[in-house]
């Protein structure tokens, strides 16, 4: 299924950030992704992003929606073919949007689940926090907007990490069917990040050890977009056979440890 063309403004995007043991990270992932390795390390994360005026294209901004949203997702690689594809893997999607909870998987890629967001903002502090009503999601950022990455992170240099995150402009959502994946590209012209010095951050999935176990994950970085125009293109679905899914076609649980 192609999902049509919508645009609209990134009111405000924070990418949280995680690096993790690569070998631990490929046990999480459905064939036919493996981890896209940065310096030796994965990249897995949370995008917390509020979106404003989406609509498809040619539709009056009358008939836009706004939403915030959470995507936990990694950074991932795939054969098409001979050739070597890179993008991001979406494992859950959470809303504070009915209307994209039941338009999930027609307008917007893959299941969305609905939660509560609290949002709290200023000019250069952000605070965003989400329990999904299904008890499997929790979130909780808050942060400062600085002006360069942590010390520890894996990035040499902002320009660096952003060169990393546009490159993982083409994502795949995951669907009730374990070997079918719904895709959806984000082309914004105007790319533009900032970093963002964290002080609190907590995720369900992130922090539960049955599934990352102590060392083989730690928090790396966050980064800030805002007030930006975009697009987003739906893409054909990617889809594998069902015996190269087998392995992961058991949804891992999310967060259960946590909820």
């Amino acid at each position: 299924m192609r999902i049509p063309t919508l645009h609209g403004l990134i009111d405000r995007r924070i990418l949280v950030n995680y690096r993790v043991d690569p070998k631990v990270l490929a046990k999480l992932l459905p064939e036919p992704f493996r981890p896209k390795r940065l310096h030796g390390f994965g990249m897995v994360g949370i995008c917390l992003i509020r979106l404003k005026q989406i609509r498809p294209r040619y539709f009056p901004s009358w008939l836009s929606i706004s939403s915030e949203n959470a995507a936990h997702r990694a950074a991932v690689e795939w054969n098409d073919g001979s050739i070597v594809r890179e993008g991001v893997y979406i494992r859950r999607r959470d809303t504070n949007s009915r209307l994209n909870a039941l338009a999930g998987g027609r307008l917007f890629p893959g299941l969305h689940h609905h939660a509560q967001f609290t949002v709290r903002e200023t000019a250069d502090r952000f605070e965003v926090a989400l329990r999904s009503d299904d008890g499997v999601t929790s979130v909780a950022v808050r942060g400062t907007v600085c002006s360069k990455l942590p010390a520890g992170s894996i990035f040499h240099s902002l320009d660096e990490a952003s060169d990393f995150f546009r490159a993982g402009s083409l994502g795949y959502s995951a669907t009730n069917d374990p070997t079918r994946f719904q895709g959806m590209e984000l082309r914004c012209p105007a790319w533009r990040v900032e970093p963002l010095a964290v002080e609190e951050v907590q995720s369900s999935f992130f922090d539960d050890r049955s599934l990352f176990p102590a060392g083989s994950i730690e928090f790396d970085c966050a980064l800030l977009m805002r007030g930006l125009a975009h697009e987003w293109h739906g893409q054909a679905d990617l889809c594998c056979t069902s015996g190269a899914a087998t392995r992961h076609a058991a949804p891992i649980p999310h967060g259960a440890s946590s909820s």
